[in-house]
């Protein structure tokens, strides 16, 4: 019984210094989606000339496509919206000709739904608009391969950027 005890004891001791701070954390080593996640805002600070840590990616899958928007945390950063803006106006001009490169730099070529809304990009309708806090693109189609194509496309999105996205807004307005 006594040697159960040691050996509890040990085992207990043992766990306990291995969660004290600064010997072993459980965040030392980061998750593969961490990782994953820490990669693309590496990679999208090279694209994006805006705080990707003061913005939202939201991305609304809808029948006829979706709408992907970048809004202000805090509405009252005003400084983020020119980049904001200017950024998604630019994108939605090269993705109206089939120009994908800037996702592609970011998220990796072989990213779901991307080589698909490469070829097809005549099949889809690409329209720019500014919202409050920020911008929107539009994406619209009547081809169910582009409509499937944008949705794998949004989901891989809203998972990479992790916390910088959310796949759905509640109550946004098309």
């Amino acid at each position: 019984m006594l040697a159960n005890f040691r050996k509890r004891s040990a085992t207990v001791g043992l766990a306990v210094l291995l969660m004290s701070p600064g010997i072993c954390s459980a965040t030392d080593t980061p998750t593969p989606a961490t990782m994953r996640q820490q990669q693309i805002e590496k990679s999208g600070a090279a694209v994006m000339p805006f705080d990707i840590n003061r913005t939202l990616h939201v991305f609304h899958p809808l029948a006829d496509g979706g709408m992907q928007r970048v809004v202000l945390k805090n509405p009252t950063d005003v400084a983020q919206l020119p980049p904001i803006r200017n950024h998604l106006r630019s994108e939605a001009l090269r993705f109206a000709k089939g120009d994908y490169g800037d996702p592609a730099a970011i998220h990796g070529a072989a990213m779901p739904g991307l080589a698909e809304l490469h070829l097809g990009y005549r099949r889809i309708a690409v329209m720019y608009a500014d919202v409050p806090g920020g911008g929107s693109i539009r994406y619209k189609t009547s081809d169910p391969a582009m409509i499937v194509a944008l949705h794998r496309w949004f989901a891989a999105q809203s998972s990479d950027h992790g916390a910088h996205a959310m796949h759905d807004m509640p109550g946004m307005k098309m």
